[in-house]
């Protein structure tokens, strides 16, 4: 889908059909109703895919240029999309109370949850070439699952990620570690 070329130049394209932009092969990064689409590889317990792909399209449709967003903004999916996935997740399931990791874009982030809680994504060894989860710690115990919920985010702590320049194909790669995609009892 990612790799399915256009059959004409970027620029030709859009000029053709405007309302097209942010394709990559036979996906819209400009859709808001396929963003969910590049977190489906941790569901198949490929975690490493997902990184690399939001890695590459915020870089190539989310810049701060000529180009700006893709697409229209509808209410702010688009803009939701980026912040949740440069902080290194996102709700792919609406109504379903988890987050799927992604491939966080800085080193340190604090989201203020009130009465004096906090939940902080950490990144050592982070880089733009370091886009790869080598390991990961919620609260200190090792996390090797490619999601967390909603409960756990709100109830403060710290997520942190060693990452690492090659895939870790064993980091959450296991059917065991990926995201529930039906109601969490």
């Amino acid at each position: 889908m990612y790799n399915t070329p256009l059959g004409k130049s970027k620029f030709e394209f859009y000029s053709q059909l405007p309302d097209h932009t942010g394709n990559v092969g036979q996906f819209s990064m400009a859709n808001e109703p396929s963003l969910h689409i590049p977190y489906l590889y941790n569901y198949a317990a490929q975690p490493w895919r997902t990184q690399k792909r939001i890695r590459t399209l915020i870089d190539q449709w989310f810049r701060n240029d000529l180009m700006g967003m893709p697409g229209d903004e509808d209410g702010g999916g688009m803009s939701a999309f980026v912040v949740f996935s440069m902080m290194g997740f996102y709700p792919v399931t609406p109504g379903l109370p988890i987050y799927v990791i992604g491939s966080p874009f800085f080193e340190h982030v604090t989201i203020e949850l009130g009465d004096d809680k906090k939940f902080e994504i950490v990144c050592e060894n982070y880089s733009k070439e370091n886009k790869y989860i080598q390991s990961a710690t919620l609260n200190g115990k090792e996390w090797n699952k490619s999601w967390f919920s909603h409960d756990e985010l709100m109830m403060g702590g710290q997520l942190k990620f060693v990452m690492g320049n090659k895939a870790n194909k064993k980091w959450a790669g296991s059917l065991t570690s990926v995201p529930p995609s039906f109601e969490l009892k």
